[in-house]
């Protein structure tokens, strides 16, 4: 298994030539340490989890959507916008590639949840959602409808603060992530994506209320995330899927 790459705010390669394109915005990043073998088993074969001084995290990410295009067409308006909360864990794989791989991605519009479970295999679900910003306060709130558990739910408020000018290594290692690992086509693929360096800010968490985590087959937490941040978002270019993503065989 080679090295994993280096921790980097800024994308390793370019992609000239994307699958799809869209933003995200309004972005909560909360995240919690685990033990590696806690959730080594959830992880695709071939990848393993990535940690930082020896733990991985489990991330809960609140954003928008926001006009999803294919390849270099305009983005969709309406269908290719919506509210969205990611489940992840961090992976990394036997070339040294870092990456995510999504235990849950709820979403408020039926038709790119379809597409995304049935063309991507990804874990797409149905959800009642909504983003709402007042003044330097973001609320998020989600109530899952299918495939289920239904009514699994996510209540998140934080209160947006300064921007920060030179985010720790840690930050950079939770929020640049550059690809994602996912089975696909009776393998792993590994997905690249591109985006300006994250612009984070400091954020306080005023309230989180989630049932998302152990629904996702993850262990509840029980502490305070080890960090809350926000972002006002970035412009994202997704590549194709490349396999093998596994641990290369001699």
């Amino acid at each position: 298994m080679q090295t994993p790459a280096p921790i980097t705010p800024d994308a390793p390669t370019a992609l000239p030539a994307p699958l799809l394109t869209q933003q995200w915005r309004d972005l909560c990043f909360l995240h919690w340490a685990v033990e590696p073998d806690a959730v080594a088993g959830l992880l695709p074969g071939g990848t393993v989890p990535d940690v930082y001084d020896g733990m991985t995290y489990v991330g809960l990410v609140a954003f928008r959507m926001h006009r999803v295009g294919w390849l270099r067409l305009p983005g969709v308006p309406y269908l290719g916008s919506f509210p969205e909360t990611n489940v992840r864990l961090h992976s990394v794989d036997g070339h040294g590639r870092r990456g995510v791989v999504f235990r849950s991605m709820d979403a408020s519009r039926l038709i790119p949840v379809v597409m995304g479970r049935g063309g991507f295999r990804l874990p797409y679900l149905w959800s009642r959602m909504t983003v709402r910003a007042v003044g330097d306060t973001v609320t998020y709130t989600s109530s899952r409808r299918w495939p289920g558990p239904r009514g699994a739910y996510c209540r998140i408020a934080v209160r947006t603060g300064e921007r920060i000018e030179e985010p720790t290594e840690l930050e950079h290692f939770l929020t640049a992530r550059w690809g994602m690992h996912n089975a696909f086509l009776g393998g792993v693929s590994y997905l690249p994506n591109h985006h300006p360096r994250w612009p984070l800010h400091r954020a306080e968490l005023l309230s989180c209320e989630e049932d998302l985590i152990a629904a996702a087959g993850l262990p509840t937490p029980r502490d305070a995330p080890v960090g809350v941040l926000y972002s006002p978002g970035v412009p994202v270019r997704l590549g194709g899927p490349y396999r093998p993503a596994g641990i290369p065989t001699p």
